[in-house]
């Protein structure tokens, strides 16, 4: 497929095609050899975007002075005048940073989580593009006719081209000493994997020789070291006891030296404040004590309300006798 492009390239725009894509016509296998009419015909159809004056080549940045449609000049000039109309009205409705103080400049920071240097020169790649090149037309293989009639024979009696016995004895000779050579072959290799095996049964007896040495000197070792670590474990719980003995004898000493001057003092402090008592004094005072008041004053209560009876009484029978005498 080849294309005919027309594009158009704006600072503001993005890039279009005037023409749609279309077929290649006359298109051909092989390689046409030029002529000097091809170069004179303006009509010629290209079939290689290389030799197709409508793609644009060079710079795309740069603005490209082609010939397009009123109406897609138009449509474009449209386009143009919107973005600009656009971008006038986002300008006014964003939100402007005020104005430095005084003695103060605004600088442009940029605040991306990626830097990127910024320059006013824009960087530019020229690329081209190429085609697959045409085959060249192979050169026209010469004519043979086809072959008629019979072809000449000849005749070969026995034994004229070929001796079996003296062409095979070579063949022998090689064979039965190759088999020879691979026979000697396979005993020396059953020589040397047998000597190998021999060397290798004597190795593995002194390694494992050696292992049970190993594991013996092992063992001892480690009988050892739990020897000496049981010794140690004994020596040191012997002194701990013995730390320990030493510490409760001297717990026992300033016990004893402490509390022989603790026990008169709470003795007497228990004394005084009434937890050591005589049973016989302290139930005299708790039990007999109460009681015998309590009897007391109960025998001094009946005796007062006789004393009101006999009060009431003898009033009652003065009032009488009052009375009577009145």
């Amino acid at each position: 497929m080849a294309f005919a492009q027309h594009a158009q390239n704006d600072s503001d725009g993005p890039y279009t095609f005037s023409s749609r894509p279309r077929p290649a016509e006359n298109h051909s296998k092989y390689r046409e050899p030029p002529s000097p009419q091809s170069h004179q015909n303006s009509n010629v159809i290209y079939t290689n975007i290389m030799y197709d004056r409508r793609v644009v080549r060079g710079n795309t940045y740069a603005q490209q002075t082609v010939q397009a449609d009123v109406a897609e000049i138009q449509r474009q000039q449209e386009s143009r005048k919107r973005t600009v109309t656009r971008k006038r009205a986002s300008e006014l409705l964003r939100v402007r940073t005020p104005e430095a103080l005084h003695g103060r400049k605004h600088i442009d920071v940029q605040t991306e989580l990626y830097l990127e240097e910024l320059s006013d020169v824009l960087e530019t790649n020229n690329t081209e593009c190429q085609t697959d090149a045409f085959l060249d037309r192979p050169s026209t293989p010469l004519f043979i006719p086809t072959k008629s009639g019979k072809d000449v024979g000849t005749q070969i009696e026995e034994g004229e081209l070929f001796d079996f016995d003296r062409e095979v004895q070579p063949l022998l000779e090689v064979l039965v000493g190759k088999t020879m050579e691979q026979a000697l072959l396979e005993v020396m290799e059953e020589e040397e994997l047998a000597c190998l095996r021999a060397q290798q049964r004597a190795f593995q007896e002194l390694r494992k020789a050696e292992l049970a040495e190993v594991q013996r000197l092992e063992e001892q070792e480690r009988r050892r070291n739990e020897e000496k670590e049981g010794r140690f474990a004994q020596q040191r719980e012997a002194l701990q006891k013995e730390k320990e003995v030493v510490e409760k004898l001297a717990a026992c000493a300033y016990t004893q030296q402490y509390v022989a001057d603790l026990l008169p003092a709470v003795f007497s402090s228990l004394r005084s404040q009434g937890y050591l008592y005589d049973p016989l004094e302290k139930d005299i005072e708790t039990n007999f004590v109460p009681w015998l008041m309590g009897d007391v004053n109960f025998n001094l209560e009946k005796r007062h309300v006789a004393r009101q009876l006999l009060d009431m009484i003898i009033y009652d029978a003065t009032q009488n006798q009052l009375r009577r005498i009145s």
